[in-house]
């Protein structure tokens, strides 16, 4: 089996489950991880024929991709902010308009020393990214999996930033958690409904980590008030910043929690797409 006819019998099996358009950017990403060869060297070496490994690698690649499991969790890997990420199961897949929210923290702290803290952290992405282009800063990242905590470590390491990490349930708390007043808290917390469940794609609902997804219909902010009352407690009053990622059909009900407990300044920002997909909030001087 040549190069050229991978590509095209692993595109076409593709198109049976995603989008042309889709189809084609997982297609190449497996290739290029299969071969080792840029899109443009593919096209040069098209008549390479696959060694027995490759083709061995390329089935079992065909198998997993064909029971709808997400492209990132068959390469354990995803790419974020500019840097390669290893991901599994027990994290979720790094979102471009994750990616989006880093970069609003990031173009509003250049040249601050911050105490900054990931609430959730997952994979790490969002603390490392802020690390890595902060390094003045000083970063915290929390998150209730050992296992997601492992992997967040992991990647730490391989990108070759230090961060403060901590196995902590920010809805049950111990009261006399000890941490340091922070200047930015941020936070991409389950925010998907249960009821929005029957809307979502196979390769999301059977192998990303359900924890980190979704919350209960009868209560969808619950992590929002309890991130918020962490901030009241543990972000420095006069100019500490808030930062969540938001459900899209939540930012008014996000925006009024806030106000409820006294925050100020609070935007809802859209992503590239154009949803309500970011909130930021200040802390007024006086603390409660």
């Amino acid at each position: 089996m040549t190069i050229n006819d991978a590509d095209k019998n692993l595109r076409q099996q593709l198109e049976l489950i995603y989008d042309n358009r889709e189809a084609l950017n997982i297609t190449n990403l497996i290739m290029e991880k299969l071969t080792g060869f840029s899109k443009s060297l593919r096209i040069v070496y098209k008549q390479k024929v696959l060694t027995l490994d490759q083709q061995k690698k390329l089935s079992n690649y065909e198998n997993e991709l064909n029971n709808h499991k997400p492209v990132q969790y068959v390469l354990q890997e995803a790419w974020f902010a500019g840097m390669k990420f290893y991901v599994d199961e027990n994290v979720l897949i790094p979102r471009p308009e994750t990616e989006e929210l880093t970069e609003q923290i990031i173009h509003q702290s250049l040249n601050e020393k911050l105490k900054i803290i990931d609430i959730g952290t997952g994979s790490g992405c969002i603390a490392i990214a802020l690390k890595k282009k902060l390094s003045n800063a000083t970063v915290y990242a929390i998150d209730i999996s050992s296992k997601a905590l492992e992997i967040a470590s992991k990647n730490a390491s391989q990108n070759n930033v230090e961060i403060h990490f901590n196995r902590m349930n920010i809805l049950h708390l111990e009261e006399n958690i000890a941490l340091p007043l922070f200047d930015i808290i941020v936070s991409n917390p389950p925010y998907i409904r249960q009821s929005e469940a029957r809307e979502m794609k196979p390769n999301v609902l059977l192998y990303e980590p359900e924890i980190a997804l979704f919350v209960p219909d009868r209560d969808p902010l619950c992590f929002y008030k309890a991130i918020a009352d962490f901030a009241l407690k543990f972000l420095t009053p006069n100019n500490g910043k808030l930062f969540f990622e938001i459900n899209e059909s939540l930012g008014k009900d996000v925006v009024n929690l806030l106000k409820e407990k006294k925050f100020s300044s609070i935007t809802i920002q859209k992503d590239l797409q154009g949803k309500n997909r970011m909130v930021l909030a200040f802390l007024k001087n006086e603390k409660k």
